[in-house]
Protein backbone atom coordinates (compact mmCIF):
# COMPACT_ATOMS: atom_id res chain seq x y z
CA UNK A 1 0.00 0.00 0.00
CA UNK A 2 1.55 3.18 -0.80
CA UNK A 3 1.43 6.01 1.63
CA UNK A 4 0.71 9.46 0.73
CA UNK A 5 3.34 12.39 0.35
CA UNK A 6 3.34 14.64 3.43
CA UNK A 7 5.46 17.84 3.24
CA UNK A 8 7.03 18.86 6.64
CA UNK A 9 6.63 22.03 5.52
CA UNK A 10 3.24 22.74 4.16
CA UNK A 11 3.03 25.64 6.68
CA UNK A 12 6.22 27.30 6.00
CA UNK A 13 5.59 26.80 2.70
CA UNK A 14 2.18 28.50 3.23
CA UNK A 15 3.33 31.17 5.70
CA UNK A 16 6.02 32.49 2.56
CA UNK A 17 2.94 32.36 -0.07
CA UNK A 18 0.68 34.81 2.13
CA UNK A 19 4.12 36.86 2.79
CA UNK A 20 4.66 36.91 -1.20
CA UNK A 21 0.87 38.21 -1.62
CA UNK A 22 1.24 40.57 1.20
CA UNK A 23 4.44 41.77 -1.00
CA UNK A 24 2.60 42.40 -3.94
CA UNK A 25 -0.07 44.15 -2.72
CA UNK A 26 2.22 46.44 -1.02
CA UNK A 27 3.98 46.92 -4.62
CA UNK A 28 0.79 47.72 -5.99
CA UNK A 29 -0.10 50.00 -3.42
CA UNK A 30 3.11 51.75 -4.39
CA UNK A 31 3.03 51.96 -7.90
CA UNK A 32 -0.22 53.32 -7.18
CA UNK A 33 0.98 56.39 -5.19
CA UNK A 34 3.51 56.89 -7.70
CA UNK A 35 1.62 56.99 -10.57
CA UNK A 36 -0.27 59.52 -8.81
CA UNK A 37 1.84 61.89 -7.65
CA UNK A 38 3.68 61.35 -11.25
CA UNK A 39 0.48 62.81 -12.54
CA UNK A 40 0.37 65.75 -10.29
CA UNK A 41 3.94 66.65 -10.60
CA UNK A 42 2.73 67.02 -14.18
CA UNK A 43 -0.42 68.69 -13.69
CA UNK A 44 1.72 71.18 -11.86
CA UNK A 45 4.61 71.71 -14.37
CA UNK A 46 1.80 72.15 -16.51
CA UNK A 47 0.19 75.27 -14.56
CA UNK A 48 3.56 76.97 -14.32
CA UNK A 49 4.35 76.53 -18.24
CA UNK A 50 0.78 77.78 -18.69
CA UNK A 51 1.25 80.87 -16.15
CA UNK A 52 4.23 81.99 -17.41
CA UNK A 53 3.57 81.68 -20.97
CA UNK A 54 0.14 83.73 -20.07
CA UNK A 55 2.46 86.56 -18.51
CA UNK A 56 1.35 89.48 -16.41
CA UNK A 57 -0.28 91.56 -19.35
CA UNK A 58 0.66 94.68 -20.91
CA UNK A 59 -1.90 96.97 -19.19
CA UNK A 60 -0.86 95.19 -15.51
CA UNK A 61 -0.12 97.44 -12.38
CA UNK A 62 2.37 97.12 -10.06
CA UNK A 63 0.22 94.93 -7.82
CA UNK A 64 -0.70 92.76 -10.65
CA UNK A 65 2.88 91.96 -11.41
CA UNK A 66 3.49 91.35 -7.34
CA UNK A 67 0.71 88.44 -7.64
CA UNK A 68 1.42 86.99 -11.34
CA UNK A 69 5.13 87.02 -9.25
CA UNK A 70 3.77 85.79 -6.03
CA UNK A 71 1.82 82.96 -7.87
CA UNK A 72 4.77 81.96 -9.92
CA UNK A 73 6.87 81.21 -6.80
CA UNK A 74 4.14 79.33 -5.13
CA UNK A 75 3.96 77.11 -8.06
CA UNK A 76 7.43 76.88 -8.15
CA UNK A 77 7.73 75.71 -4.79
CA UNK A 78 4.79 73.35 -5.71
CA UNK A 79 6.71 71.65 -8.47
CA UNK A 80 9.68 71.45 -6.58
CA UNK A 81 7.27 69.78 -2.89
CA UNK A 82 5.94 67.45 -5.94
CA UNK A 83 9.30 66.44 -7.55
CA UNK A 84 10.98 65.60 -4.04
CA UNK A 85 7.25 63.41 -3.01
CA UNK A 86 8.06 61.58 -6.47
CA UNK A 87 11.37 61.02 -5.83
CA UNK A 88 10.44 59.67 -2.16
CA UNK A 89 7.80 57.77 -3.77
CA UNK A 90 10.03 56.15 -6.25
CA UNK A 91 12.54 54.94 -3.41
CA UNK A 92 9.47 53.19 -2.12
CA UNK A 93 8.50 51.62 -4.60
CA UNK A 94 12.01 50.54 -5.37
CA UNK A 95 12.34 48.92 -1.91
CA UNK A 96 8.90 47.14 -2.45
CA UNK A 97 9.69 46.03 -5.91
CA UNK A 98 12.92 44.30 -3.92
CA UNK A 99 10.76 42.81 -1.33
CA UNK A 100 8.77 41.28 -3.53
CA UNK A 101 11.11 39.46 -5.79
CA UNK A 102 12.57 38.32 -2.36
CA UNK A 103 9.47 36.83 -1.36
CA UNK A 104 9.34 35.33 -4.50
CA UNK A 105 12.21 33.68 -4.65
CA UNK A 106 12.14 32.36 -0.98
CA UNK A 107 8.60 30.98 -2.41
CA UNK A 108 10.00 29.31 -5.26
CA UNK A 109 12.43 27.62 -3.15
CA UNK A 110 10.65 25.80 -0.75
CA UNK A 111 7.84 24.76 -3.80
CA UNK A 112 11.35 23.39 -5.53
CA UNK A 113 12.12 21.09 -2.39
CA UNK A 114 8.58 20.10 -2.06
CA UNK A 115 8.14 18.76 -5.68
CA UNK A 116 11.95 17.09 -5.14
CA UNK A 117 10.72 15.31 -2.18
CA UNK A 118 7.45 14.51 -3.72
CA UNK A 119 9.32 12.77 -6.90
CA UNK A 120 12.09 11.34 -4.88
CA UNK A 121 8.71 9.95 -2.28
CA UNK A 122 7.44 8.09 -5.55
CA UNK A 123 10.36 7.26 -6.50
CA UNK A 124 10.71 5.39 -3.55
CA UNK A 125 6.84 3.94 -3.49
CA UNK A 126 7.23 3.03 -6.54
CA UNK A 127 10.58 0.62 -5.92
CA UNK A 128 9.26 -0.77 -2.95
CA UNK A 129 5.55 -1.71 -4.93
CA UNK A 130 7.98 -3.12 -7.20
CA UNK A 131 10.04 -4.87 -4.86
CA UNK A 132 6.72 -6.58 -3.20
CA UNK A 133 5.84 -7.68 -6.92
CA UNK A 134 9.13 -9.30 -7.76
CA UNK A 135 8.60 -11.26 -3.96
CA UNK A 136 5.18 -12.65 -4.69
CA UNK A 137 6.61 -14.20 -7.83
CA UNK A 138 9.20 -15.72 -6.73
CA UNK A 139 7.11 -17.01 -4.00
CA UNK A 140 4.18 -18.07 -6.76
CA UNK A 141 7.09 -19.01 -8.73
CA UNK A 142 6.78 -23.38 -9.22
CA UNK A 143 9.42 -24.61 -11.41
CA UNK A 144 8.05 -28.02 -13.63
CA UNK A 145 9.83 -30.62 -13.86
CA UNK A 146 9.68 -32.45 -17.04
Amino acid sequence: MAKRFVFRLEKVLEYRRQLEDQARMALAEAQARHDAQARLLAETEAMLAAHNEKGFGDSATEADIWLWRTYREALERDVATARAELERLASILQTCRQEAVLRSREKKLLEKLKDRQARKHHVAENLEEQKEFDEMATIRYKPQDH
